[in-house]
């Protein structure tokens, strides 16, 4: 049983480590304005479509499921109903463990590179902008990768329907995106780099949980 867990463990950390390396080398073509511009140069000059009326609002609220305070009351709400059903605490340790590392990581690389928006009109990095990496994108995967998680770890939900989770929280994260390209929110490598840093966040939570299973998982 150890020995599966140490496999487990070294295989998620390489595709964590993976996710992570994929998102440095976008990280230095932002930062060396490498050929990466040019696709986000493309996406902002495109013609974005107006919406008006109730395509306005829809599009308005596939937008906010990237939000923190969406997708993170969620978390919290499945963590707290799970930890009560199934007397466990660790859905909420995990939730917690999320979050934080959510807003370190990602608020980290947004602080620091200060990238500017794209609907001003200029890429320009260290101008106390937050664009880079998209911390919509990041949520999306991140936060509701970990809430379909604790569903389908805590609450013994079977295999079929946590690959039905998994492919909703894929199609969540690239509605989210596309979202943010038609409104011209976010530049396509805010968008990229948020998925991977996201991902290899969500990985490595996972690998963490697993490695070091629970008292309820243990029976």
């Amino acid at each position: 049983m150890i020995d599966n867990r140490r496999r487990q463990m070294r295989r998620a950390l390489k595709w964590s480590a993976g996710l992570f390396a994929g998102f440095l080398v976008v990280t230095q073509q932002v930062v060396t304005y490498g050929s990466i511009i040019q696709v986000d140069r493309f996406f902002s000059k495109a013609d974005h479509p107006h919406f008006h009326g109730l395509s306005a609002f829809i599009i308005r609220r596939l937008d906010d499921l990237g939000l923190r305070s969406i997708s993170g009351i969620a978390l919290l709400l499945v963590a707290i109903y799970i930890s009560q059903r199934f007397k466990t605490w660790r859905p909420i340790n995990l939730g917690l463990l999320s979050f934080i590392a959510l807003n370190v990581v990602v608020g980290g690389f947004k602080f620091t590179l200060g990238r500017t928006k794209p609907r001003i009109g200029l890429d320009v990095l260290h101008a106390g902008g937050m664009s880079y990496p998209s911390g919509h994108a990041s949520n999306a995967i991140f936060i509701w990768g970990v809430t379909a998680y604790l569903i389908y770890r805590y609450a013994h939900v079977d295999r079929y329907r946590g690959r039905l989770a998994s492919a909703g929280v894929g199609a969540l994260s690239l509605t989210v995106c596309t979202v943010s390209l038609l409104r011209n929110t976010h530049w396509f490598s805010d968008l990229f780099g948020g998925l991977l840093l996201g991902g290899a966040l969500l990985v490595l939570i996972i690998a963490i949980d697993r490695y070091f299973p629970s008292d309820s998982q243990l029976h």
